[in-house]
């Protein structure tokens, strides 16, 4: 229903704007009597054999939803009931900004595809706090923290530590996003010697609480195998808890979409199904080169249940969707967990 009926709806409107659409929809549906337990009939797949023990804790199922769907945790609850084991929210940073200007957010049909360039739009801490207030405990909660776009290059270590601090209490684990190809100061943010000082920095931060909190760093899938290395390196030297891979890629290679609509596009990073393949690739390469000595989250192009077992199969301990949950609507989460019961993973 959602392919044949939905979808083609929706994707006549303005990614964006049908994006704060379906919020509220999901939002005001959530709330009529019954709805969400159809929902968790419908979508929700239970099994022992789904649980998993990762950084210290239990997920019901492996099947999470990546940052920069639910930036302001204003949906999470809601979308508990279609089946995830997890929910990222954010990116967080520690004042609301409007991020980069509209247009900014692009389909490419043809190759199920998503360029944008949101650059950390969000409310800002307070607002996903006051939300994160109400959470009903269905399911763990990531936090993703960043920089505010305006933070002078000295002061990125606060802004990090900010959003640590406060979020603190509220989620379940934290990803320290450096690898968004829509901020400024990108270089710095992938700079070996900076993310040691600012890993550092917030686990000792971590310390000062009466329950530390997992910590994992989100890489972007464009790194060739040194830079991978040290990754591997990095996460050792610094006993990170792990590794999220991947982001969304500055590449534009092998795209069905005509030269004259990506130039019409602009820059942007690009997620769904044609950064698949690349995002596995970098999974097995870590995955690999550590002997498996971290886990890893794997996302990227994770549009059918045989892409996520791919990625399980390289080495990831849990996958995220989130351009393949816009495509192929939420029977994709369902699909994944029912596959990953079948193969005994």
């Amino acid at each position: 229903m959602y392919k044949t009926l939905i979808r083609p709806i929706l994707f006549q409107f303005d990614p964006e704007k049908v994006h704060y659409f379906t919020f509220s929809l999901i939002k005001f549906i959530s709330r009529l009597p019954f709805v969400s337990s159809l929902i968790r009939f419908r979508y929700f797949v239970k099994g022992i054999g789904l649980h998993r023990e990762v950084f210290g804790l239990t997920f019901k199922n492996p099947v999470g939803l990546a940052a920069g769907f639910d930036k302001n945790a204003v949906l999470y609850n809601e979308l508990a009931n279609f089946g995830f084991g997890f929910i990222e929210i954010g990116t967080v940073t520690p004042r609301g900004q409007v991020g980069n200007p509209k247009k900014r957010l692009f389909r490419l049909k043809e190759d199920k595809g998503i360029i944008n360039r949101m650059g950390f739009n969000n409310e800002g801490l307070e607002a996903a706090i006051t939300q994160l207030k109400k959470n009903q405990g269905k399911l763990i909660i990531g936090g993703n923290i960043g920089k505010n776009t305006d933070t002078a290059p000295e002061d990125y270590t606060k802004d990090y530590l900010q959003c640590f601090e406060a979020l603190h209490p509220y989620v379940d684990y934290f990803v320290l996003n450096v690898s968004c190809p829509n901020v400024s100061s990108h270089a710095k943010l992938n700079d070996k010697d900076y993310l040691v000082e600012l890993i550092e920095a917030v686990q000792d931060k971590n310390k000062t609480f009466d329950i530390e909190k997992p910590i994992v760093l989100k890489i972007a899938p464009d790194l060739n195998t040194n830079q991978l290395d040290e990754i591997v390196e990095l996460v050792q030297e610094t006993k990170l808890d792990g590794v999220i891979a991947s982001n969304t890629s500055v590449s534009r290679e092998g795209l069905k979409a005509s030269q004259t609509r990506l130039e019409e596009i602009g820059n942007g990073g690009l997620s769904g199904l044609p950064i698949k393949d690349k995002s596995t690739a970098v999974i097995k390469y870590l995955s690999d080169k550590s002997n498996r000595s971290f886990p890893i989250i794997g996302v990227g192009g994770i549009h059918t249940a045989n892409d996520a077992i791919e990625k399980l199969e390289a080495g990831a301990s849990l996958v995220q969707i989130y351009t393949g949950f816009i495509y192929e609507g939420p029977k994709l989460i369902s699909d994944i967990n029912k596959a990953v019961i079948a193969k005994g993973l």
